[in-house]
């Protein structure tokens, strides 16, 4: 069980007995301001506790999800255009309109870990806005395992999605000649 140093003091009562217990072997201090009741636990765990507002998206949420087999090698998240800026060298952060944000947040178990995630609706419409900015392998990777999974996707919430987006017809467009 991941604790932050708030919930370690009420737990344990103060700072002393939370370094006795970490000196014991009970707890294990992961990063600043996050400790574990095990010793080993997994980055994301870490990261989805240390920033809980935030949001998996792009290539993190494309691995998430089993569309790409490519191992993302930052933590890609989405924030509100308000939250202040991370400053973790781990992660690329970008930041997103509240209306745009809170479209198709969800949370999901991958390997014991529960992540919050957009859903895989809204990652085509992420797909297909940030399809330039992407090796064209990767794309085409991606955008075959749509394909497979087209008849388990609803496209009423794609529409929804698109609508969102100030372009959203032409992504619209663009994933029924990509996708259907």
């Amino acid at each position: 069980m991941l604790l932050t140093y708030r919930e370690c003091i009420s737990k344990y009562g103060n700072d002393y007995q939370v370094k006795k217990e970490i000196d014991s072997g009970n707890l294990f201090l992961k990063e600043k301001g996050i400790y574990s009741t095990k010793r080993n636990i997994s980055e994301i765990d870490v990261i989805m506790r240390k920033y809980p507002r935030t949001v998996c998206t792009g290539n993190s949420a494309f691995y998430y999800h089993s569309l790409t087999d490519v191992i993302p090698d930052f933590y890609y998240l989405a924030t509100r255009r308000t939250d202040t800026r991370i400053k973790d060298s781990r992660i690329r952060q970008s930041f997103l309109k509240d209306d745009v944000f809170d479209a198709g947040i969800t949370e999901i178990e991958y390997n014991n870990s529960f992540i919050r995630i957009y859903d895989k609706e809204r990652m085509l419409i992420e797909l297909i806005r940030f399809r330039s900015k992407m090796p064209l392998d990767h794309y085409k990777e991606i955008i075959r395992n749509y394909r497979k999974l087209s008849f388990e996707l609803d496209f009423g919430i794609v529409a929804e999605y698109a609508n969102l987006f100030k372009n959203g017809s032409t992504l619209m467009n663009s994933i029924q000649m990509e996708v259907l």
